[in-house]
């Protein structure tokens, strides 16, 4: 699966649990919330006042390296 600042929050989950860690650790500690499933990742950054490309590099070198 290829992850992007489009994919939802419950898509990247469901592919892969371990990501919920690189995103508490940018800050998102709402990870478990019911209204963050349909969020895009670039949506629920900017909610977190977070950068999108940022975030999205810290999950791919996870998945990367894994």
């Amino acid at each position: 699966m290829e992850i992007t600042k489009e994919t939802t929050m419950g898509e990247m989950l469901e592919y892969d649990r371990g990501i919920a860690f690189v995103l508490m650790n940018s800050g998102m500690h709402c990870v478990g919330c019911p209204s963050s499933v349909g969020e895009s990742l670039e949506e629920a950054c900017m909610v977190h006042g977070l950068d999108a490309d940022e975030v999205l590099d810290e999950i791919k070198d996870y998945l990367e390296n894994k």
